[in-house]
C-alpha cells in the first residue's frame, strides 16, 4: 500500500464508513471528530453509537478530537464534514497538510454564498494539496457490512487516483477512474435535489410510473445545467451521475429522500430536518441552484417547483398540476435543441 498513514476529517456516517474500510484493510487509519466526548466514546466502545451503532469498527482505526494527532504526518486526508462546515474545517486544517499531499473530498454539497464546490474550496483554502473527489451510490450502512458497491474517484492528478484505489479496493468495493472532477461533484450535488422531489412523490402515493418519469426528467436536468456550467454530460451516465440519482431518489436509506417524504406529508421544513437529525444537503443546495438557474437562464422545472413548495410554501398538489400542464420539448437533448 502506497499510504502509511490515512486521516479521515468527520464522523458521521460517510467518514466513520471509509475510515473503517481502510482500517479492515490494515490500513492506519485516524478519524477526527469535532466533539471531544463522542471521539473519546467512540474510541473506547469501538462503535460510532450515533451514527453506525451496529457495526463495531476495526482495531486499526484510532478515533480522536485532536486535528493536528490526526493529521500530522498523514499520507492522505479525507474530508467528509457537512457542506457548511467545509470551509471552516479546510482552513484550520491547510498549515497540517505537506505539499502534493492528496486531499480528498467526499462530500456532496454546494457553498451557498460562492456556488462552490467542495474541491474548490480545498483548492482554494489548500493550494498545497493535489485533490481528489470521492463519491458515488454508496450508503455507509450496506458499506460496513460488505455488500457490493462502487465509487468514482475523480481529479487531475493520477497519484491521487491510484492512492484512493490502492486505499479501498477489495472484494466488495471498486473505485474507477473519471478525470471530470467538476462534473463528478456536480453531479453528487444535485442529485440530492432530486432524492427530495422523490420522497414527496412516495408521500403523494405515487406509482413506479411517476418513479420512472422523475427519474429520468432529473437527469436531464441535471445536465443540461452542468452542461451549462462546464461539465462533461458524460460523467452523469456514470456511478456519481445516474447511479447516485437512482440510489438516493429510491431509497428511505436517503436522508433527502426521507425529508421529501416527510414534507409530501405535510410536516414543515424544520419538522422534517430535525426529525432525520443529520444534515440534508439538498435544501442548500436546492436554494442555491434555483439562485443560479436563474441567473443562467436555465430550465429546471423540478427545481424550481420544489423551491415554491419549500421556500414559498406553494400547495404540493397545485406545482404539480402546474407541472403537468407546462411546455412539453425533447426528450433527449443531446444537441440542447429546445428544453
Amino acid at each position: 500500500m502506497s499510504a502509511q498513514k490515512i486521516a479521515v476529517l468527520g464522523g458521521g456516517s460517510f467518514g466513520t464508513a471509509i475510515a473503517n474500510m481502510a482500517a479492515v484493510n490494515r490500513l492506519e487509519t485516524w478519524l477526527w471528530m469535532r466533539d471531544p466526548e463522542r471521539a473519546q466514546q467512540t474510541q473506547s466502545l469501538r462503535v460510532n453509537q450515533r451514527y453506525l451503532p451496529d457495526y463495531p469498527l476495526a482495531d486499526a482505526l484510532h478515533i480522536s478530537a485532536e486535528l493536528e494527532q490526526v493529521v500530522a504526518g498523514a499520507d492522505i486526508v479525507f474530508v467528509s464534514v457537512p457542506s457548511k462546515a467545509f470551509r471552516d474545517v479546510a482552513k484550520k486544517v491547510a498549515p497540517l497538510i505537506g505539499e502534493g499531499t492528496p486531499v480528498v473530498s467526499t462530500t456532496k454539497g454546494i457553498e451557498i454564498e460562492s456556488f462552490s464546490l467542495m474541491s474548490q474550496i480545498l483548492e482554494e483554502e489548500i493550494p498545497q494539496a493535489h485533490i481528489g473527489v470521492l463519491s458515488g451510490p454508496n450508503f455507509a450502512r450496506e458499506m460496513v457490512k460488505g455488500q457490493i458497491t462502487g465509487s468514482v474517484i475523480a481529479s487531475s492528478h493520477d497519484d491521487v487516483q491510484a492512492q484512493v484505489q490502492d486505499i479501498f479496493s477489495s472484494s466488495s468495493y471498486r473505485i474507477y477512474r473519471n478525470s471530470d472532477s467538476f462534473g463528478v461533484e456536480l453531479a453528487g450535488a444535485l442529485k440530492n435535489i432530486y432524492a427530495i422531489v422523490s420522497g414527496m412523490a412516495e408521500a403523494l402515493g405515487t406509482g413506479k410510473n411517476t418513479q420512472a418519469m422523475l427519474l429520468t426528467r432529473s437527469l436531464a436536468e441535471m445536465g443540461r445545467f452542468s452542461r451549462e456550467l462546464g461539465a462533461d454530460p458524460l460523467t452523469f451516465l456514470g456511478l456519481a451521475g445516474v447511479g447516485d440519482l437512482i440510489l438516493t431518489c429510491t431509497s428511505d436509506q436517503s436522508r433527502n429522500f426521507r425529508a421529501g417524504k416527510a414534507l409530501g406529508e405535510g410536516k414543515s421544513l424544520e419538522q422534517a430536518v430535525a426529525d432525520i437529525g443529520q444534515a440534508v444537503e439538498g435544501i442548500n443546495t436546492l436554494k442555491t441552484v434555483y439562485a443560479k438557474a436563474k441567473e443562467l437562464d436555465v430550465y429546471m422545472p423540478l427545481v424550481q417547483g420544489l423551491y415554491a413548495i419549500v421556500f414559498e410554501g406553494q400547495n404540493i398538489r397545485r406545482v404539480v398540476s402546474r407541472l403537468m400542464t407546462g411546455e412539453m420539448s425533447y426528450d433527449v437533448d443531446a444537441q440542447q435543441q429546445g428544453q
